[in-house]
């Protein structure tokens, strides 16, 4: 795909970045995310790595690190990342969310959603609309009505975090209707569409 090629070229830009800066944090984690992209889960997690190690300060930040945690099946791992992002960061539903997703893969959720963090300011109506899901205060329906009236990017993440909630209760059948949906029909110029298509990748919908 062109996308899979622009990206490739992004990693060779990075790679020369990194060997003339070494030391340079921001590249690790900026080829660690074009890594992420390119589905190189467990490289993308040393980039990230290198990068708190080189500036521990960062750590708080590195939410890319949760979400490759997450494709690696370091659940535990995740929920923790995610636990600190939101020390900085604590009225972002989709960090509250990805710890609910990791923790549901480790103490099911029952456990996970009896955790669920609170969120009462996050400034986007489709994002509110998805913690009252995985809160249990909402239907399905509920979340892509909303997705609808915001454009290509509302029905995007609508999309995406229904999948992600379906793989959650582990219903295949629905995560996989809504997360190929939201990578295939619903294109946004985010991080997030790439990880709708390495979801796809990973999990073999491709």
């Amino acid at each position: 795909m062109f996308f899979t090629n622009s990206l490739e070229n992004k990693l060779k830009q990075w790679d020369e970045v990194i060997c003339k800066q070494t030391k340079n944090p921001n590249a690790y984690i900026r080829r660690g995310m074009v890594k992420f992209q390119l589905a190189k889960i467990d490289e993308s997690i040393d980039d990230f790595d290198t990068a708190e190690k080189l500036d521990s300060r960062l750590k708080p930040y590195l939410w890319q690190r949760g979400l490759s945690y997450y494709y690696a099946d370091r659940f535990a791992e995740g929920a923790k990342q995610f636990e600190i992002d939101l020390t900085v960061n604590s009225q972002d539903v989709e960090e509250t969310v990805w710890r609910y997703l990791c923790m549901a893969r480790v103490v099911g959720v029952t456990e996970a959603r009896q955790q669920l963090l609170t969120v009462k300011n996050d400034p986007r109506r489709v994002m509110r609309s998805v913690y009252d899901l995985f809160a249990g205060n909402c239907t399905a329906d509920d979340v892509l009505n909303v997705g609808q009236a915001e454009g290509v990017k509302g029905l995007f993440y609508s999309h995406l975090y229904l999948g992600l909630y379906y793989e959650a209760e582990n219903n295949g059948d629905l995560a996989q209707v809504y997360i190929v949906k939201a990578a295939d029909k619903y294109k946004i110029d985010d991080y997030m569409w790439y990880l709708a298509q390495v979801h796809k990748k990973l999990r073999g919908w491709v």
